[in-house]
């Protein structure tokens, strides 16, 4: 059985880089915010990360089924019941407004957390500033990740792409004006950055709307016929979902539960860490452009019952991850130093951030290509509706990571790269057992695959 093709290969870089590039366009805009933060002070990169992470945290249970959507539509799609791709959407839709009252709950208490984390009055401010006006617009959040789920999922990759683009290119002149008041608008600070992020998401859902509902693809995939609930679609859609959004609420959890506990070392050492995660975004945030597009292919291919295609999936994906990853590796492990003054604060503190920053960058050339495989690995399992293996292994091993990081940073006070270490190994291993299952190959028996088709 051939295991690769270059045509696939082409097929799949063609699928994955607009999607690349709307993520890419993601982490860009991210990435201005915290240097636009940088302008003022350290707190401020720290209260953006601590904010922000604490705002997808609170929305990644909903995310994460959410944008199954993905995998469901391209599996409809690829058995050829494309009338079923839009009816995702609207049981997704009908999700998104479900959980709205939850949203609005979290929005008005989830920012009292953050006054018991240990963290500088100063900072618990800003961040309670920058979490609740992100969390008013975070419906909006789930609705946007629901329409590019399904736009991925019957491989029409640029609509993605161009709401995603045309909402950052929104966002950072708009988000610039707000900070600083410039263009007559107020001086709001890290408030302006909030305002801006939830402006210019609503943005992006008009765009995907327009798309959607334009005259063309409303006949081809049925959409007027679409808009009722199917319980069939729903009970699928939660069965294999569920799993998927446990797995990220989990994961997420014990990633920021680090963070937090991590910026109680300091401000400066939170600046640090916000830093690295910042250049970290610039490999991370494109590679989940390259999962999605995986988990569109290989929701596909079993769809159409075509493993032999799946196979020159997995390698393609690997050969562009891989390769993309470890050449960025090598540039930031050269260049880590250099990249950490793009930060530099203004005072005298960034001396010690500088110094902490670039041994961490150390770290996070090391685990650049684990993260890289768990994401092409996670793609392919994901797409293949394997989720409750991946939300086993996966919540298992980062919730281990977090007792580690307990004793290391509340008992045992050992140094900010201690941690940082504990993090990186807990990625390795993460990637060693992804790899693992795939070579089992106990995921593509056909009657698991059978079941994962059933509703």
């Amino acid at each position: 059985m051939k295991t690769f093709s270059s045509s696939t290969l082409r097929e799949l870089l063609w699928l994955s880089l607009p999607m690349v590039i709307s993520q890419g366009s993601f982490a860009v805009m991210v990435f201005t915010d915290r240097w636009f933060m940088s302008r003022l002070d350290a707190a401020h990169i720290a209260a953006t990360l601590g904010g922000g992470v604490a705002m997808y945290f609170c929305l990644s249970l909903f995310i994460g089924v959410i944008t199954y959507a993905n995998a469901l539509v391209a599996q409809y799609h690829g058995s050829g019941a494309q009338h079923k791709c839009p009816q995702v959407v609207t049981q997704g839709m009908l999700m998104v407004l479900a959980c709205s009252p939850i949203l609005v709950a979290l929005a008005v208490y989830g920012g009292d957390a953050f006054a018991h984390l240990g963290h500088e009055p100063d900072q618990v401010e800003l961040e309670t500033i920058y979490f609740q006006i992100l969390m008013a617009g975070s419906a909006f959040n789930l609705a946007k990740a629901c329409l590019a789920s399904y736009f991925a999922g019957i491989g029409r990759t640029r609509v993605v792409m161009v709401a995603d683009v045309l909402a950052v290119a929104l966002n950072i002149p708009l988000s610039w004006a707000l900070i600083f008041g410039r263009l007559g608008l107020p001086e709001l600070g890290i408030a302006g950055a909030a305002v801006g992020t939830v402006v210019a998401t609503v943005f992006g859902v008009g765009l995907f709307l327009a798309f959607y509902l334009a005259p063309g693809h409303k006949r081809q995939f049925a959409v007027a016929d679409s808009l009722h609930f199917n319980r069939g679609i729903m009970r699928r859609y939660l069965r294999l979902g569920i799993p998927a959004g446990i797995e990220s609420f989990l994961n997420m959890g014990a990633f920021n539960l680090f963070l937090l506990m991590f910026q109680a070392y300091g401000v400066a050492q939170g600046a640090a860490m916000a830093i690295v995660f910042n250049w970290d975004m610039l490999s991370f945030v494109p590679m989940i452009g390259l999962n999605i597009a995986v988990t569109s292919l290989i929701g596909r291919f079993v769809g159409m019952n075509d493993m032999g295609r799946a196979n020159q999936v997995i390698s393609s994906g690997f050969i562009l991850a891989l390769g993309f990853s470890g050449l960025l590796a090598l540039v930031f492990l050269l260049l880590r130093f250099e990249l950490v003054e793009v930060f530099a604060t203004p005072g005298g503190e960034f001396a010690a951030i500088r110094e902490l920053a670039a041994a961490m960058m150390v770290g996070l050339c090391t685990y650049m290509l684990a993260d890289a495989t768990i994401q092409i690995a996670g793609a392919i399992l994901r797409g293949a509706g394997d989720t409750r293996w991946v939300m086993f292994t996966s919540t298992g091993l980062h919730w281990l990571m977090l007792a580690v990081q307990y004793y290391v940073i509340v008992e045992a006070d050992l140094a900010p790269l201690v941690s940082w270490w504990v993090f990186v190994a807990m990625l390795l291993v993460t990637a060693a057992a992804y790899v693992l299952r795939l070579a089992g190959g106990r995921w593509r028996q056909p009657e698991r695959l059978a079941r994962v088709m059933r509703e």
